[in-house]
């Protein structure tokens, strides 16, 4: 029944030896001896058997669960039938069948009697949820606190009717009327054991421990709620949001009902010192955990009842059947940072409404034993409320005064986690490896805490990473195995060394306890924890705990397991514990309620007292009776000069000036990685987005509610123009406008957020980006609210909004979370992929400056390398003799929170400072040198520059309701002072914008030179200059920015019990800083050149940190040699007013002043001072780039600037420039200084500009300042291995140690594994078992240090997405003119009228051919010559320039239309069928058909390959039987179909799988085609990887590296083939065979677009005629086309290239018969007996289209029609690289080298020889035909063949054909002859036709030497021309690659 014995303690003898080393090195005077920790790891407890019973035994019960939770439960529930009741019996439930009441709430006050060895206990039924049933039961089949040892059966009374011997605990349950659907087991139902209270009232006590669990939470049933200091911690992800623990009020005047006996209950607190650590779901018998509810928190009565893990009942909202089991009903309340794994447990009350008592904090809890009574006035006596830590064992119940102990189980759990192995160890088999055992976690413990300083507070980190490396260590030999390096370095330890006793345990903790000087107190129990409590409060009431901060009581008996718990009795600790237990709501109502109850009064009444003088109100009234008439005293004088000043003009400070939006390089560099990240989203395969479809960009910035911040986004957003940059909004634009794009997160964000989602709906191709800036703002869940209406309406808003279903699935939103601390976002259960996060770069790699900045950036890990030995002045400190004050009324009044402490003082501090400074001196030993010097600076700032320009001093106080007191004292202190014009006090609450004085508003508007009588400061950067006091609340900064003129940031009154690392580094960013770069400062000289590197955790974490820390890094690199600043070194400075002299003097003193210069007269350090930062700019100046020097930089003193810019002027004589702009925040220029001294005093005294050059000064609170500036022993500030955030937890406690090396994507990874969220957070419920769907595809996160510039980045990046998507939606065409334009033949004569649609056959018969080119890609071919042409060509072409030919052809830019083709990277619903990839159709399936066809020239069957997709089969015909390929099918000629298209296209295409634009189905417009892609075969399996839906028409493999001719011919010749094959079965049909379409297109791969010109012919005059041009599709031109009247007479049909400048003289005549290129419809029926010459690569449609005219065919160009040709960079032409054939190094080969002498030892290229032959003759054909060169009247005679012979020879093109059309030849004379692989068809007849000049020269090319030798016979060459032996070459080819042959010879 439950009972477990497996991994019973294994006590093993101590040896002695042990005992005399441990001895020896306790006696050591080391406090931690080290001995200790490399020698006590002791054998574990238990064995990992009993781990795994545990699991085990958790299954089954999780299993009977199920059983019992019937309709909810995912199976059946097995059914059980009760025997039926007797016959008149009662069946009331609550009542036995007797018929007596059993319920606890009627009988509790009764006596009842029961015999001895029996309990009374409380059995639940599930009829009566909210009662208890009162039974008696025989203890020996109970189990004992261990769960354990019950005996099987069952054996009970009824205490009702006092029926007794019930053997069957089924009859029982049937007596008591438990009335229940399953099978009746007493560890369901029996639950709870009932104990009497202090009243003697029976009450509900702890659970019964069934199956061996340790310890179960128990709550009272009383439903009357007190405030408790036991909740969440900070900032829990509630903002501001109001809590109830429900726990019972434990006072004596309680309700009935209330049980004040307490005992420690499982609600672990998240303390800030004991910030937890996890669970990491192994659990051992000892841990097994209590399943509970949320909901159940709202029904005090059945708190801790909850023990069932299945289906919860129907009220339940929040169960999820994977939820994991969870800890004690208690953690759920009260620890976010526990291990919690409930769905909805971890701090989730906070969002509870407040309790009606709001008092001192009670702490009830539940314990068993006999009880332990707390003294009375216990808190008055100790002055502090002591913290017991629950540890190992029972903890008895606590009663009487309870109110003055808190009792928590942190501890409890850190030992409970730390037992637990790790899944990461448990996956290596570790089945040897033992948990530490509890002796040894108490030892430990012990050790940690005698080595803590008396200011001090336990960190659950610290031990838990003792525990972890005690452990690691005494199993190494085991981990090394399976881990490469072990971090921690100790020494080996011995393999078998005896564990620590029980017994021994007392005696060595109090050995390790003896030399601490008694701060560890250690009590010895015999019995029982309750003795060694009765002790300590006896120790604590008579004073003999004074010094002792801990108590540690161990009760250790033999033959059992140890108890023993923690007792914090130092003041200062308890306090730190107990506050940390607050939440951020309850922290503030506590302090709230002091405020309003008056128990502050106290506080101001002792302050009083101290002030010998009397009260400071007196002496202030005093004071401000005596200068009431005096206020023009010299301060006040002061203050008003500089007004005076500005009105004369006399002096001005020029430094002023507000930042307007620019970008830096490192914004720019970020902004490009969240492009490149959103461009792999849409790159990768999953469709996730599709950029191709999205025309434009929208955004909405949603920001947290804080007006500061919103007006700063707002004010970002206005001034960077992207609005404009977007199209978004036109030129005149209004604030409300720019308001509509930035959201504040608060309860009318979801109206805007509805209009936001309803466009991104309305418009599909807009693409949204959705901005969550400072996205770790509120991560709350969305549940919290749904479960708890009575929560506020912002709770859960960004789940709500972010997380919302429309967002995740809208294809068009992308989010982007932006936040300076993405830690939270960083989980096991995150929506953000690992590869979607964008880190903010680092400044510099390895030493190389990355990005040019001309600001350095200081954030935390330059303010914490301020503090480290070797540099100046410290930017971090912390003021001791505040904290000494603070800690002092601690002790004093230990009832206030701490907060108000602290905060009364330091306003005290401010207080007394600002009368110092008025004069009233003797006040200066009431405040600190800090607040001293703080306060004088402010005071003094604008008495030091001409403007008045001041320093701003930041006093950031959390809590809202003390900063509105703060805010009440400061401000009539200053009105009693008569400082109201002297300084500002602004209140800072994120949920108001900003007040300020009109005096103030006035001084801003004449500095910012705004006209506008309106205007007030709504930004924090819009106070640049004010001296003012910001007393900056909210428990959360909100992203607000500060100015540039901040000096001081007063940290000392943020929340330091609250030790999370989120919470931390926000407070310590709203000092993160930018000073220019160049500048050597005063105050913190800091490394210049390591850069903060945020892609490593800490810049004291550089790689080059030796380099860093070798002493002061500015030493080493600046020109001057640094000197410590004189005044600033708080630690040393002492309250005397020398002191404060000092203080005084050191901000006005000038910029790299040494010590000793200070007793100089004020003149000689000014211009001392400026000599040498002249000199020292003199050395500067080869860095400052020479054309920023005509302006003063705000980054180098503006004197220097000078000197450098007019060195020849004397120094009198120097004028300030400054920069002018039209922005209304630009300086203005100024006139001249009279001299040079009041000059250099101008520009030193401005103390806004010194602010500027140097970081702020941050005072923290001494616990903060010394986590931050410790380090651990990773290396890394202790900050960073906090817990990262409040929502989240650490999933196991056996985690390794941050390392000081990793990026920030390594600590992302790190986070990943190691944290999980709460169930209050908002990814708590996306999980999917580890699979990776779990990730949004279209979500990211960018990070980067506060204050750094992300909003420009993201901003800058919404710009270039934009300019990205604009860009996708153009291409870049080719816009040229036409060449040759001015010689076309019969150009005069119009043959058609402007409008005709359509070709008349007859007319266009009589058109002559066009011979020449006009095509612009061949402006570097020869000029093809007719006889028109010969006389005027010379002119002509003498204006082309060789290098013309390499100039880079023209393109525009054009905008896709809707009827454009496109390549692979486009993606719309519409075309994903035609693709195939659309993911409902399975990958198409494709069949590869042969088909061969015989061809006589190639002397050889061809066989080519079609590769067909299912979905196109219907294009062929197959033969039945054996399903092969017959033919394509054609249609006929008389059909008529508008949406299908007669031709079929064929795409030659290589190298342009990706780029080439074979998708038409928009170019189609949806219209039925037959589209084929002519591939090579090698490419053929990337091509049908692209497109699987295409049908492939795949080359055989001789053409792999032939050219496009091949590929034309081939085309061509199957296209015939197929023809007679359709002529044939069709004929069958009874169809002719002139009735069948004998049409194909062959399209180049680049065609994009195709317009059509459309004429209207209306005007008075038929010549008169209008045009435009427009984009149509492709279906309209091809079915235009195919409706030609007598369209099977042209041979040829094309169209123009399109062009800009295309002209009406151009399209006059709408068809042309000239050549056509790039997109052409061929009639194969016509041109059988015309071929495409099949080797050629270049110029092979010129040659065709000669070919085709001279056989006397029609070419016919619509001019009408255009074709758009996209610039393609890869592929096509280009893929033809020639190279050397013998080295695999690139070198470059000229084409003079592609020919060689026959047999030569030239080295020979991997080329094919046709391809080498063109590119010779087009570039060196003149070295064949000298006399050809320019000779454009004497042309080369070119037979059968259009050679490219380049652009400065003219070539004649005849046909040898017999019938063929050729120009007349007489009066011709040819300079050149030029025979290419001539046929039997050129006889040597022929060639005596024409006439030759004396000299020309002749070309023979043939396949080999042999044939050449014929040739020459053959056409009696010799006979006419000369050779010479030296005159034969062949291409630079190997014999094996058949090099083509030529012999030249000259004309005799």
């Amino acid at each position: 029944m439950g009972n477990s014995y497996a991994g019973q303690l294994k006590t093993t003898r101590f040896e002695e030896v042990l005992h005399n080393s441990i001895e020896a090195s306790l006696r050591s005077n080391n406090l931690v001896p080290r001995p200790i920790f490399s020698q006590l790891y002791l054998e574990a407890e238990q064995q990992l058997s009993s781990l795994e019973a545990g699991s085990r035994a958790d299954n089954e019960e999780e299993e009977e669960e199920e059983e019992e939770e019937g309709s909810e439960s995912s199976s059946p529930p097995v059914s059980y039938q009760m025997k039926p009741p007797p016959e008149g019996c009662c069946t009331t439930d609550g009542f036995c069948q007797a018929g007596k009441d059993l319920r606890l709430i009627s009988i509790s006050n009764e006596h009842i009697e029961i015999p001895s060895g029996f309990l009374l206990v409380g059995a639940k039924s599930p009829s009566l949820p909210d009662h208890l049933l009162v039974c008696a039961v025989d203890k020996r089949f109970l189990p004992d606190d261990n769960g354990r040892n019950a005996l099987l059966g069952f054996s009970g009374n009824c205490v009702g009717c006092g029926k007794k011997g019930f053997c069957y605990f089924t009859e029982f349950s049937n007596h008591i009327n438990l009335k229940l659907t399953t099978q009746p087991k007493k560890q369901k139902h029996l639950k709870y054991y009932l104990v009497r209270n202090a009243q003697g009232a029976l009450t509900k006590g702890s659970v019964i421990c069934w199956k061996g669990t340790e310890f179960r939470g128990r709550q009272s049933s009383s439903s009357t709620c007190s405030s408790t200091l036991f909740q969440l911690p900070e900032s829990s992800g509630l903002s501001g949001s109001t809590s109830s623990e429900l726990l019972p009020a434990a006072n004596p005047s309680a309700p009935s009902g209330t049980q004040p006996t307490v005992a420690a209950a499982d609600h672990i607190p998240s303390t800030a010192a004991f910030s937890s650590a996890a669970y990491d779901g192994t659990e051992s018998p000892k841990q097994q955990l209590v399943k509970n509810n949320l909901s159940a928190l709202t029904r005090p009565s059945v708190l801790g009842t909850l023990t069932n893990s299945g289906p919860p009942k129907k009220r339940h909202k929040g169960w999820s059947p994977e939820s994991p089991s969870s800890i004690e009903t208690w953690n759920l309340q009260l620890n976010p940072q526990a291990p919690n794994r409930n769905k909805n447990d971890g701090g989730s009350l906070s969002s509870l409404p407040p309790s009606a008592l709001v008092g001192p904090a009670s702490s009830p809890m539940v314990g068993s034993g006999e009880p332990v009574s707390v003294p009375d006035n216990l808190l008055k006596i100790c002055k502090a409320k002591p913290v017991i830590l629950k540890g190992h064992g029972n903890f008895p119940y606590l009663c009487g005064n309870i109110n003055d102990v808190i009792v928590s189980p942190l501890l409890y759990t850190c030992y409970r986690n730390s037992q637990s192995l790790s899944r990461t160890y448990e996956q290596y088999g570790t089945s040897t490896m033992q948990p530490i055992s509890e002796e040894m976690q108490l030892l430990l413990t012990v050790y940690y805490l005698v080595q803590l300083a008396s200011d001090q507070v336990p960190l659950i980190e610290d031990l838990e990473q003792i525990f972890m490396r005690s452990w690691r260590e005494s199993h190494l030999s085991e981990i090394r195995q399976y881990q490469q390096a072990v971090p921690q370095t100790f020494p080996q330890v011995p393999s078998q060394i005896a564990p620590v006793t029980s017994a021994q345990l007392p005696w060595l903790a109090g050995l390790a306890a003896s030399s601490c000087n008694d701060s560890v107190h250690i009590i010895e129990c015999n019995y029982s924890l309750a003795e060694g409590l009765s002790e300590m409060f006896k120790l604590l009431i008579e004073g003999k705990l004074i010094k002792t901060n801990y108590v540690v009581i161990i009760c250790a008996g033999r033959n059992r397991s140890i108890d023993s718990c923690i007792v914090i009795t130092g003041k200062y600790q308890a306090r730190i514990l107990s506050e940390s237990m607050l939440t951020p709501s309850d922290y503030q109502k506590e302090v709230n309620y002091q405020l309003v109850t008056g128990k502050v009064e106290t506080l101001g009444s002792f302050f009083s007292t101290l002030c010998p003088e009397g009260d400071i109100d007196l002496l202030l009234e005093k004071f401000y009776q005596e200068n009431q008439g005096h206020i023009s005293s010299s301060l006040s004088a002061s203050v008003n000069k500089p007004t005076a000043l500005n009105g004369t003009g006399t002096a001005m400070c020029t430094s002023y000036e507000i930042e307007r939006h620019q970008i830096r390089p490192f914004q720019l560099a970020v902004a490009q990685k969240l492009l490149s990240h959103i461009c792999s989203i849409a790159d990768s395969s999953t469709q996730n987005l599709d950029l191709g479809s999205f025309e434009k960009i929208d955004f909405l910035i949603c920001v947290p509610p804080s007006e500061v911040t919103y007006r700063q986004t707002l004010f970002h957003l206005w001034h960077s123009g992207i609005l404009l940059e977007l199209g978004l909004e036109k030129e005149h634009l209004t604030k409300q406008r720019v308001e509509q794009y930035v959201m504040k997160l608060d309860a009318e964000a979801q109206m805007k957020f509805k209009v936001f989602l309803q466009n991104s709906m309305q418009n599909p191709h807009t693409l949204f980006v959705l901005i969550h800036d400072h996205a770790h703002w509120d991560l709350m869940s969305s549940a919290m609210h749904s479960l708890y209406p009575q929560t506020e309406l912002s709770t859960g808003l960004v789940d709500r909004l972010l997380n919302c279903r429309e967002v995740k699935e809208a294809p068009n939103i992308v989010t982007l979370h932006v936040t300076s601390f993405p830690y939270a976002l960083q989980t096991q259960h995150t929506h953000i992929s690992p590869y979607n996060e964008i880190h903010w770069p680092s400044s510099y790699s390895n030493g190389v400056d990355l990005y040019h900045e001309n600001k350095k950036y200081f954030g935390l890990s330059e303010f914490i390398e301020s503090t480290l030995s070797g540099h100046s002045i410290p930017l971090l400190r912390y003021d001791s003799s505040f904290e000494a004050m603070v800690m002092a009324l601690g002790k004093r009044f230990p009832r206030l929170h701490s907060a108000v402490i602290r905060t009364f003082v330091l306003i005290q501090h401010y207080s007394a400072a600002m009368m110092a400074v008025c004069g009233l001196s003797q006040m200066k030993n009431y405040t600190s040198v800090e607040t001293l010097e703080i306060t004088q600076n402010l005071i003094n700032s604008s008495r030091q520059c001409p403007s008045g320009h001041g320093l701003m001093v930041v006093l950031r106080i959390p809590c809202t309701p003390l900063a509105a007191v703060a805010y009440e004292r400061l401000y009539n202190v200053r009105e009693r002072l008569a400082l109201e014009d002297n300084f500002e006090i602004i209140l800072g609450n994120p949920n108001s914008g900003i007040t300020i004085g009109k005096h103030f508003v006035e001084q801003l508007k004449v500095w910012q030179k705004i006209e506008d009588v309106d205007w007030r400061p709504q930004t924090y950067l819009e106070l640049e200059g004010l001296p003012c006091i910001l007393i900056f609340s909210g428990m959360d900064p909100q992203g607000e920015s500060l100015p540039r003129s901040l000096r001081y940031c007063d940290l000392r009154l943020i929340n330091s019990s609250s030790l999370v690392r989120t919470t931390l580094e926000q407070e310590l960013g709203l000092a993160a800083y930018f000073v220019g770069s160049e500048i050597n400062t005063e105050k913190a000289v800091v490394n210049d050149v390591l850069e903060s590197d945020p892609e490593k955790l800490s810049s004291t974490d550089n790689e080059d940190e030796e380099i860093a820390t070798e002493g002061s890094t500015s030493e080493k690199r600046s020109p001057m040699k640094r000197e410590r600043s004189h005044s600033h070194d708080s630690a040393s400075s002492s309250l005397s007013s020398k002191a404060s002299i000092t203080a005084f003097c050191s901000e006005s003193s000038p910029p790299l002043t040494s010590a000793g210069d200070a007793a100089k007269s004020p003149h000689q350090m000014l211009s001392n001072s400026a000599e040498e930062t002249t000199n020292n700019y003199e050395r500067q100046k080869q860095k400052v780039d020479k054309g920023a020097q005509t302006t003063i930089s705000k980054h180098l003193p503006p004197v220097t600037e000078q000197l450098d810019m007019k060195q020849n002027t004397k120094p009198t004589q120097i004028s300030i420039a400054s920069s002018s702009s039209s922005s209304p925040f630009s300086s203005s220029s100024s006139s001249s200084a009279p001299t040079h001294n009041s000059f250099i005093l101008q520009t030193s005294q401005c103390s806004m500009t010194k602010a500027s050059k140097q970081p702020p000064i941050v005072f923290l609170p001494k616990l903060v300042y010394d986590i931050i500036t410790s380090t651990d022993s990773g290396g890394l500030p202790k900050s960073s291995s906090l817990l990262p955030y409040h929502s989240v937890m650490w999933a196991s406690s056996f985690r390794p140690l941050m390392s000081k090396m990793m990026t920030c994507t390594e600590q992302s990874l790190y986070y990943r594994q190691w944290t999980v969220p709460k169930p209050i957070h908002m990814d708590y419920n996306n999980r999917n078992e580890g699979r990776m769907d779990t990730f949004h595809p279209r979500r990211l996160l960018l990070s980067g240090p506060p204050q750094i510039g992300k909003t420009g980045a993201y901003l800058q990046f919404l710009s270039i997405l934009s300019r990205m998507l604009i860009r996708l939606t153009e291409v870049d065409v080719y816009d040229e003119e036409e060449i040759n334009i001015n010689i076309k033949e019969g150009f005069n004569q119009c043959y058609h009228q402007p409008g005709d649609m359509w070709p008349n056959l007859e007319t266009f018969k009589k058109m002559p051919f066009d011979y020449t080119i006009h095509d612009p890609k061949y402006e570097d071919a020869s000029l093809i010559c007719s006889k028109l042409q010969i006389m005027n060509s010379e002119e002509r072409s003498i204006s082309r320039r060789q290098e013309d030919m390499y100039t880079r052809r023209q393109t525009t830019r054009m905008r896709l239309s809707k009827y454009a083709a496109y390549n692979t990277y486009h993606h719309c619903e519409q075309c994903h069928q035609y693709m195939g990839f659309n993911p409902r159709y399975q990958l198409y399936e494709s069949t590869l058909h042969a088909f061969a066809f015989s061809y006589s020239m190639l002397g050889e069957e061809i066989q080519l390959h079609f590769i067909i997709p299912k979905s196109k089969e219907h294009h062929f015909v197959f033969s039945q039987p054996g399903r092969q390929l017959e033919s394509m099918r054609l249609p006929l000629v008389t059909d008529k179909n508008e949406d299908y298209i007669k031709s079929p296209t064929f795409t030659p295409t290589t190298g342009r799988h990706e780029h080439g634009l074979f998708n038409l189905y928009h170019a189609m417009d949806g219209a039925s085609h037959l589209h084929v892609l002519v591939v090579k075969e090698y490419e053929m399996a990337i091509y049908k990887k692209y497109w699987p839906n295409h049908i492939m028409l795949v080359l055989p493999s001789i053409f792999n590296s032939a050219g496009v001719g091949a590929a034309h011919f081939l085309i061509k010749e199957l296209s015939y083939h197929n023809l007679e094959l359709e002529r044939n079965r069709q004929e069958e049909l009874g169809i002719k065979p002139q009735d069948i379409w004998p049409f194909i297109v062959i399209s180049d791969d680049s065609c994009v677009m195709w317009n059509a010109v459309e004429v209207d012919c209306s005007g008075d005059r038929k010549s008169d005629y209008t045009w435009t041009e427009r984009n149509v599709s492709l279906k309209q031109i091809l079915q235009h086309i195919e409706s030609t009247p007598n369209v099977t007479h042209y041979a040829l049909i094309g169209m123009r290239k399109w062009s800009s400048k295309t002209n009406s003289a151009e399209i006059k005549e709408p068809f042309s018969c000239c050549h056509v290129h790039d997109f052409i419809m061929l009639n194969v029926d016509l041109t059988q007996n015309v071929q495409y010459n099949q080797n050629r690569f270049t110029c092979d449609d010129v040659d065709f289209n000669l070919r085709v005219h001279s056989a006397g065919l029609l070419v016919c160009r619509f001019n009408h029609f255009s074709v758009m040709k996209k610039q393609i960079a890869v592929g096509g032409q280009r893929s033809f690289h020639i190279k050397s054939k013998v080295s695999d190094t690139p070198v470059s080969i000229s084409p003079a080298q592609y020919i060689c002498a026959p047999d030569s030892k030239h080295t020979f290229l991997a080329a094919p020889a046709q391809l080498l032959l063109e590119k010779y003759l087009q570039y060196h054909s003149h070295r064949f035909f000298p006399l050809s060169l320019k000779n454009y009247s004497h042309p080369v005679l070119s037979v059968d063949c259009y050679l490219n012979l380049g652009p400065q020879i003219a070539v004649c093109y005849v046909s040898s054909r017999p019938h063929s059309l050729n120009i007349s030849s007489s009066g011709l004379t040819f300079s050149g002859l030029l025979l290419y692989l001539c046929d039997s068809f050129v006889v040597a007849s022929f060639l005596k036709k024409f006439h030759f000049l004396k000299g020309a020269t002749l070309c023979v090319i043939c396949q080999d030497r042999n044939s050449l030798r014929q040739t020459v016979v053959r056409l009696e060459l010799e006979d006419e021309w000369q050779f010479r032996l030296r005159d034969e070459f062949q291409t630079a080819n190997a014999k094996e690659d058949r090099p083509l042959f030529f012999l030249t010879g000259r004309h005799i």
